[in-house]
């Protein structure tokens, strides 16, 4: 893990811990690595509702009305729109970051404040393609509060919705931006440093993680390395 890195981590335990705080709670609770069963003999096995498993031949349109007005997790209990995602059908191309940020809670559409503009200044400007041929999702569909990560028990609610969604538009690419959507989707607790800039599978579809946009806006110099990896993408995409 670099400086940068360990400085992001920082930021969110502290922003977790004053979460905590705030909700009376005086013992930190310990939870699970992401997206992993804690059980053992169980290593990188993703645990999820089985009802909730892909379905053969189902639309965005039948996996929106499934979710519904959901409040499988606490995060409904505050939100303002469930942001399911945006794009079409056909997306060559996936984006999944980790959760919905204030601006993109109260328009219910995911990347649409600062780091979304960035992120469409990266499809565009980058990779010479329109952000409405993209579909752009998030590991959970709520907002976190204090754009905290997502908690192990909350993404693991979400994801069996997002894989649906995966399995739904099987895009030929599929980009993670940042640790927590790197981490959650691959099942791992490896570094973003270790797991960018080399294409991973999911269910037969390559992933490449990169470095979140808002992270990006922290630590501009980053901008180089992330290049890197979207002309990985433009090349798979050819």
């Amino acid at each position: 893990m670099d400086r940068h890195e360990l400085l992001d981590l920082t930021r969110q335990v502290r922003h977790y811990l004053d979460y905590l705080a705030s909700l009376g709670v005086d013992r930190v609770p310990q939870v699970e690595p992401p997206g992993l069963d804690p059980r053992p003999g169980t290593e990188g096995i993703r645990p999820g509702p089985a009802d909730h498993s892909p379905r053969p031949g189902e639309s965005l349109d039948d996996i929106r009305a499934d979710l519904g007005d959901c409040r499988r997790c606490p995060l409904s209990q505050k939100r303002t729109h469930i942001v399911f995602g945006q794009g079409p059908e056909d997306a060559r191309i996936m984006f999944i970051g980790e959760g919905p940020g204030q601006e993109e809670d109260l328009q219910g559409v995911p990347f649409v404040g600062r780091a979304g503009r960035l992120l469409t200044d990266i499809i565009v400007k980058g990779m010479a393609m329109r952000r409405e041929d993209c579909y752009i999702a998030n590991i959970v569909k709520c907002r976190p509060p204090n754009n905290r990560d997502p908690l192990p028990d909350e993404a693991n609610t979400c994801l069996p919705f997002l894989r649906r969604q995966i399995e739904a538009i099987r895009p030929r690419v599929i980009c993670a931006l940042g640790r927590v959507a790197a981490q959650y989707l691959l099942a791992t607790n490896q570094s973003l440093g270790r797991l960018r800039h080399v294409f991973h599978d999911f269910n037969g579809i390559p992933v490449m993680p990169t470095y979140h946009p808002s992270f990006l806006l922290r630590y501009p110099e980053k901008k180089r390395e992330t290049w890197e990896d979207i002309k990985l993408i433009i090349d798979r995409l050819k």
